[in-house]
């Protein structure tokens, strides 16, 4: 089977606009995919796209921008895993959703890394922090779904962001693991997340 090649802008016509800002926001996460975040430089983007660092700027205001934009492929990725598995089940495993979770994250470590980045980056403008906020209430939307079918009492929201954080602390706390491998970590780290999603089982 012939793999496809990534996009670039000589496959593109002039003038399509959103056509040119999806392979900017393809190349950012094929880079982020292979290179730290916080290394990651609008050149570097540039390169991969296959057109200036300048040019860039026409579609994105800002770095800031176009990382967010990036980020949002994630989470919307992540949101409709989660979606698939809820309605499909009339009583959802908690487990099974934890799993799904826990898996995309790490597989996905650059979306994991730019959602905690985004955090804790206090110089986010309002309009930046609410397209953030956004992304994050589908997900939280998704898990209501879930804890509602569970027939967990309201508000469940708080228990959305209970099972947010409490997934998201397990990455935070045990990505990097000092002296196992990395099989040992994932290992380690579903297994701490599905103690977390059964106890909100209960």
């Amino acid at each position: 089977m012939t793999m496809k090649q990534p996009k670039t802008f000589a496959h593109l016509k002039n003038g399509e606009k959103l056509a040119r800002q999806t392979v900017i926001i393809q190349a950012a996460e094929r880079v982020f995919a292979v290179k730290p975040f916080n290394k990651v430089n609008i050149r570097d983007i540039a390169k991969e796209a296959g057109i200036s660092h300048a040019s860039i700027y026409r579609y994105f205001p800002d770095q800031q921008s176009l990382f967010i934009e990036a980020f949002l492929q994630g989470a919307k990725e992540i949101t409709l895993t989660l979606e698939g598995l809820i309605e499909e089940a009339k009583i959802p495993d908690i487990i099974k959703i934890s799993d799904a979770y826990t898996t995309y994250l790490m597989d996905n470590d650059q979306y994991f890394r730019m959602m905690t980045h985004f955090m804790l980056d206090g110089s986010l403008s309002p309009e930046k922090i609410e397209k953030l906020n956004a992304a994050e209430r589908q997900i939280f939307d998704q898990f209501d779904k879930l804890f509602r079918k569970m027939n967990c009492p309201e508000p469940v929201r708080l228990l959305s962001h209970a099972f947010f954080a409490a997934l998201n602390g397990v990455l935070i706390t045990f990505r990097n693991y000092p002296g196992r491998t990395s099989k040992a970590v994932r290992r380690h780290m579903l297994n701490i997340a599905r103690i977390i999603a059964g106890s909100f089982g209960k």
